[in-house]
């Protein structure tokens, strides 16, 4: 390399560092060699160069729309078990997948017994709108109901609410669990209130619509809750018993079988 090559070398990894542009400032020497060698012409060359850097910005800004979501577990639709939920539509659920839910502003329920694979739906289809581009946050119910209440406390309420308004996808799990207070019932419903036809919702629950008003209190704001989710919806219903107790009866039985017989 001469000394004129060496000089343009320094000032080009200068400029592609104020640039904020990492990954052309660590591929462009290989990228310019396998040029040379491939006969490429200098567009070439810069296409290369451009195309790994916006994978490398899209690899990164997926990692962050990740990490915001704050997912409990990292879950996909590769992992579920449909076999042990032959009345789930897998057909729908691989349609809902593509995202094309979350661009109509639809909202999706999940319905069923606690442990029948609510959770890890919700999680793949909020996964995979973190891969499309989209904003999702994961919540369960009484986080939220939580944090909406200590906000309203310390008057920061209306900031919270207008970050749940930027984003795409707002996932809500486990809703009738823990019966929720006046305030909490009112609050939550706001929030969702201000989704409706604005972004799309997911929520899992173990209760039937019918049984809503345990949660919620007022028969008054749950039909009001359920005429704007179920509005634009797909439900989505599992049964069956838990994922986790069948286990742990496996776990049992395998573990029963391997005991020695005790002998008099």
């Amino acid at each position: 390399m001469t000394r004129k090559q060496t000089k343009s070398l320094v000032l080009l990894q200068h400029h592609l560092k104020n640039l904020r542009l990492p990954t052309i400032l660590r591929e462009c020497e290989k990228v310019a060699a396998r040029c040379a060698t491939d006969n490429v012409d200098h567009l070439g060359f810069l296409l290369q160069l451009c195309e790994l850097e916006l994978i490398e910005r899209e690899r990164r800004a997926a990692e962050r729309r990740l990490k915001a979501a704050k997912f409990p577990t990292y879950k996909t639709l590769e992992t579920f078990d449909f076999q042990a939920q032959p009345g789930l539509n897998k057909l729908l659920v691989s349609e809902l997948m593509r995202g094309e839910f979350i661009e109509q502003r639809e909202n999706i329920l999940l319905v069923g017994n606690s442990g029948t694979g609510k959770t890890h739906l919700a999680v793949a289809l909020g996964i995979a709108a973190c891969g499309q581009g989209k904003r999702v946050r994961f919540y369960q119910v009484t986080e939220l109901i939580t944090q909406l209440m200590e906000a309203r406390e310390q008057r920061e309420l209306t900031r919270l609410k207008k970050q749940i308004a930027k984003l795409d996808l707002l996932i809500l799990d486990e809703l009738g669990y823990v019966p929720a207070s006046k305030l909490g019932s009112e609050l939550l419903f706001d929030v969702i209130s201000t989704a409706y036809e604005r972004f799309s919702l997911i929520v899992t629950t173990n209760l039937p619509f019918e049984n809503w008003t345990e949660v919620l209190g007022s028969e008054r704001l749950t039909g009001a809750t359920l005429d704007r989710l179920t509005h634009r919806c797909h439900i989505l219903e599992t049964t069956g018993e838990s994922y986790r107790l069948q286990d742990a009866k496996r776990r049992h039985t395998k573990s029963s079988s391997k005991r020695p017989l005790l002998t008099k």
